[in-house]
């Protein structure tokens, strides 16, 4: 049993926030003899959770990595954030990985949370088993947890111990396959007990039917059932390697991270049962026999190196003096937390990280040392959240472009959008805290001081009735004057028409040259109307007016074009337009009529409501709400969805708003303008 000793396996730790990764980390590494003393999140002492963005938190807000060997088997455990407002890196760090372990809370109702996670693997195929942690608290139904996370994934969850309990009290376990009893001892490896009688009838019925969910995998094992054959240790190992290697069935397990208990077992299941790099190669279609292939999962910045990019490699060999795309890394280091050590080269299945590569993205695949072009990558999360960022100092404008970019290359779920009509540069992401750990970073590295505000929202006007008005600009002073007069028609047009310009001069009273003068007039009025914002949806015709032979000119045609709008558009009856969105929610099932609520009192229209195609248990809510109420919507989405909700939006309409809300909208606006 057991891999003999080759490639370095990569395990991935997932699960939502406060199921306790870090400290699991922490316990595996103990365990592995890497450190000495559990450290605590609380504390700030852990190997994971390094950043001053994670300590200040006590929550992770990146991959962090650690190094270490177990049983003569290398591993890098990759601990990843919990936050869902961080799960981009969740997932980048899963397309690495040889195997996750999702660790959840003993919880059965929390179990929902876990959806989008499951699908991820099972879209992707990644081996995964599960690890429930906090089995030290109050007492704890093992079955009724897996009921509920069978309820939320796609592959059948086999338990693979049960557990031995004095009163309400998880003591031990006893393993399904070599059905050898274990008794906790707190801080120590596990003591092996006599089987007790109390568990006997329970262990034989779970390990019944973990053999069954095996068995429909494999015809072998099915027909020794039906024959009442007991098959052997090593044939059920086997199965259970392949099983879990093809994402066919998910094992799980169960202990206390913080107590030590149930950590080494967890370890030697991985030890067996985790597939190694050429699987995963395999399984990602990229050849392990080829030349060099490695995938950049992930990019950071620590205080002291600068930019570090996390690199799996497949296939091949890398050496520290070697070149990416002609850059030269600053060296070559494995990782334990934010401690580095310096390497001079990384084989298959290693996860090495490489100093100051400038041009090198997340995400990147990169082949005998060159960048290639690749899809299959985890697509950036939809934005839900944004700010409006300024630099405090206006000579840092360009500074902070630039480093805007950077960090949307580091973190793809960032996005930058430059917003003409708001004139604002806005960041988006997947959340508050997403977003104020961007900020920090734009000042740890870039050195930059930004201030921050919401969005504006980009409301227009427009007119509801049509006018005629005479526009006449004359001015003299000595020499040339300054001569034009024009009459026009304004007119409404219909939502979404723009701005239209038309002329029925005859007989020259406005000379053709300076027909195009009136009309960059009109469209220079149109950017800032009665109400003090851009003016859409109306048309002006020129019908009539006149000039003068020598004090006429563009200048003065399009000043009097000005002038007729400035006094004929208060008689249009104007009002206010705003931006209206096609918002669709996804959100569980439970949590869809707090939903509708939530979108109801955002003076949301609701469309429809449907299942999710392909997700047991979840809605789609489509609605039309309006852009000024979007801002906080996807924190009250998560705070009803126990933080799973999500939505997406796009532009539908502009549509008009009176009343006392546009009154304070026009006010605020009028007051911005003075000011």
């Amino acid at each position: 049993m057991g891999h003999s000793v080759t490639s370095q396996r990569v395990a991935a730790l997932v699960g939502p926030y406060t199921s306790g990764k870090t400290s699991l980390l922490e316990a595996m590494l103990m365990r592995a003899d890497v450190i000495h003393r559990l450290g605590k999140v609380t504390e700030g002492s852990t190997v994971g959770d390094g950043s001053p963005e994670a300590r200040d938190r006590q929550m992770g807000v990146e991959v962090n990595v650690a190094r270490a060997d177990y049983m003569g088997q290398a591993w890098t455990f990759l601990d990843c954030p919990g936050s869902i407002e961080f799960m981009q890196d969740t997932y980048n760090a899963l397309m690495v990985a040889d195997i996750a372990v999702v660790v959840v809370d003993p919880e059965p109702e929390r179990a929902a949370m876990l959806t989008p996670l499951l699908k991820f693997l099972d879209e992707r195929e990644i081996p995964h088993l599960i690890f429930i942690n906090k089995v030290d608290h109050a007492h704890i139904s093992v079955r009724a947890v897996l009921e509920g996370l069978q309820a939320v994934s796609s592959r059948p969850m086999v338990l693979r111990e049960v557990p031995i309990r004095d009163g309400e009290t998880i003591t031990g376990y006893v393993d399904l396959v070599s059905e050898r009893a274990y008794k906790y001892r707190q801080g120590e490896a596990s003591q092996l007990v006599k089987l007790p009688e109390s568990v006997r009838e329970r262990e034989a019925e779970a390990r019944q039917e973990m053999l069954e969910s095996l068995a429909d995998f494999n015809d072998d094992l099915l027909e020794k059932l039906l024959e009442d054959t007991v098959p052997p240790a090593g044939e059920i190992y086997a199965d259970l390697s392949r099983d879990i290697a093809n994402d066919l069935v998910v094992p799980v397990l169960f202990g206390s991270a913080t107590n030590l208990e149930g950590v080494g077992r967890l370890l030697k299941s991985l030890r067996h049962d985790t597939p190694d790099h050429t699987h995963t190669a395999t399984r990602l279609g990229l050849d392990a026999d080829g030349p060099a292939v490695a995938r950049c999962f992930k990019t950071l910045h620590a205080q002291h190196t600068g930019k570090m990019s996390l690199l799996r490699l497949f296939a091949g060999e890398m050496k520290d003096n070697g070149t990416i795309d002609g850059e030269r890394p600053s060296g070559m280091f494995t990782l334990l937390g934010t401690d580095s050590t310096k390497v001079p080269g990384a084989v298959a299945g290693d996860v090495v990280a490489l100093g100051r590569l400038e041009k090198l993205p997340t995400g990147a695949l990169i082949e005998n040392g060159r960048q290639k072009p690749d899809g299959d990558w985890p697509k950036p999360m939809a934005p839900v959240y944004a700010l409006a960022v300024q630099a405090t100092s206006a000579s840092d404008d360009v500074k902070l472009t630039h480093a805007l970019s950077r960090l949307c290359e580091d973190d793809p779920s960032l996005l930058v959008e430059q917003r003409e009509d708001t004139n604002q540069l806005v960041l988006w992401g997947q959340g508050d805290i997403h977003l104020k750990v961007a900020v920090e970073r734009l000042k740890s590295q870039y050195n930059l001081e930004i201030a921050t505000s919401a969005p504006k929202v980009p409301f227009h006007e427009t007119i509801r009735k049509s006018t005629k008005q005479q526009g006449r600009f004359k001015r003299q002073s000595g020499g040339h004057g300054q001569f034009g007069d024009v009459h026009v028609e304004i007119k409404p047009l219909p939502r979404g028409e723009g701005v239209a310009f038309t002329d029925s001069i005859t007989g020259g009273v406005v000379p053709k040259a300076y027909i195009p003068a009136v009309e960059a007039g009109v469209k220079d009025y149109a950017r800032q109307g009665v109400l003090g914002f851009p003016v859409v949806d109306f048309t002006v015709n020129l019908y009539d007016g006149s000039y003068h032979t020598v004090d006429s000119s563009e200048q003065a045609f399009k000043t009097a074009a000005q002038m007729a709008l400035r006094e004929g558009m208060p008689k249009c009856d104007p009002v206010l337009l705003e931006p209206i969105l096609m918002v669709e929610v996804s959100v569980p099932t439970e949590a869809t009529s707090r939903a509708q609520r939530a979108l109801s009192s955002r003076r949301g229209q609701i469309l429809a409501f449907s299942p999710k195609e392909g997700w047991e248990g979840w809605d789609i809510i489509q609605a039309h709400v309006p852009q000024a109420e979007i801002a906080d919507l996807i924190t009250d989405l998560r705070s009803q969805s126990m933080g799973v909700g999500t939505y997406t939006f796009r532009f539908d309409h502009m549509q008009e708003l009176s009343g006392k809300q546009a009154d304070q909208i026009v006010a605020a606006r009028a007051a911005e303008l003075k000011g």
